[in-house]
């Protein structure tokens, strides 16, 4: 009798594909006989290399060797050749589907998630507005297997071991963090104007926490030259800073920065879900997107969301459209204090 493998197929972004982890993770655990191959862009690999025995990966350049239909067609049939007895679509965009379509005429048990669109609109409409909590991703990514036939009950705390991953695989200017010390992470940019808290005030927030904490250490994570342009700018005003960049070589070690630190903060991105795979908690901003779209990373406190309640938000999903009010207020108002007021109940304890 064949083994039942299940592939698992989300491509992007790197921040869904992170919230794929604590499902995965449980569904491997939960049935240990069965094989799970996640297919998803190279970069998502440190993300599932070392989750479960039973878990596997394999990447898809699909900008060069899988471009266009047929590298589709050849990606297909270098999948059918593994013989996988069910697909998981995760993605469920035009990519995945047609790889569905070919699932689907070859007669494999073929799932794929519901995004429910229809009732995010209702979210982020101008007029009657319906300001309710949709599905999360976990729920939505719970559900394509229970179409397979797989009932998942997700039970994930972090990628690492209780203690947090090896830090004596970082340099040396990083690999050690004594007794009492503070370390919390900021990741102040998205890739969405809607998303970004203004740097200038995120400079405020650094300023005064710097300077009332003067053992503090900030990592700074973020890896666009823009980013890197403030980054050097802050790190040399304020010597407690260090841009995570200048120092760590790839995702793998900045996971294991991430799961020493003692608090994130984060805007509704990557980084929000990447943190919070590591078992550390993550203070977010929210601006143009709302946590009742469903993107809350895995296990974060309510109580940590810092956003500003107003009529137009949220105006967005996922933070690309254009202010409608033209200033960014849903950011603006966010005032530094707010933010510190919620580091500080962190770094003093």
């Amino acid at each position: 009798m064949r083994k039942e493998h299940i592939l698992v197929i989300r491509f992007s972004s790197l921040g869904d594909v992170a919230m794929a982890v604590p499902v995965v993770y449980s569904l491997a655990r939960q049935y240990p006989e069965i094989r799970i191959t996640v297919l998803s862009r190279s970069y998502a690999r440190p993300l599932f290399d070392n989750l479960a025995p039973n878990v596997g990966f394999m990447e898809a350049d699909l900008k060069r060797e899988y471009k266009g239909l047929k590298g589709l067609n050849a990606l297909y049939r270098r999948l059918a050749a593994k013989q996988f007895t069910a697909i998981a679509d995760l993605h469920n965009v035009l990519r995945s589907e047609f790889l569905r379509l070919r699932f689907n005429i070859g007669r494999f048990q073929v799932a794929h998630i519901d995004k429910h669109r229809r009732a995010r609109r209702r979210l982020t409409s101008v007029n009657n507005k319906q300001l309710v909590q949709q599905p999360t991703s976990f729920q939505n990514y719970v559900e394509v297997f229970e179409r397979l036939g797989y009932s998942v009950n997700i039970q994930f705390t972090s990628i690492f071991p209780k203690e947090g991953g090896d830090l004596s695989l970082l340099p040396a200017a990083i690999n050690t963090k004594a007794p009492g010390a503070c370390w919390i992470g900021i990741a102040p940019f998205a890739a969405h104007q809607g998303k970004i808290y203004p740097p200038e005030l995120m400079q405020q927030v650094i300023e005064r926490l710097t300077s009332q904490h003067p053992q503090l250490r900030i990592f700074l994570f973020g890896r666009g030259e823009h980013e890197e342009n403030y980054f050097q700018k802050w790190s040399q005003a304020y010597p407690q800073c260090v841009s995570v960049k200048s120092l760590l070589d790839s995702l793998s070690q900045e996971l294991i920065l991430m799961s020493h630190l003692d608090v994130m903060l984060s805007m509704d991105s990557a980084n929000m879900h990447l943190a919070s795979l590591t078992g550390i908690p993550v203070v977010s901003i929210w601006g143009a997107t709302h946590p009742y779209a469903g993107f809350l990373g895995w296990g974060q406190a309510a109580d940590n969301i810092i956003q500003v309640d107003l009529d137009c938000r949220p105006c967005s999903i996922f933070g690309q459209k254009r202010c409608r009010r033209g200033d960014y207020a849903c950011l603006y108002q966010i005032k530094p204090e707010t933010i510190i007021e919620k580091l500080n109940t962190f770094i003093t304890n």
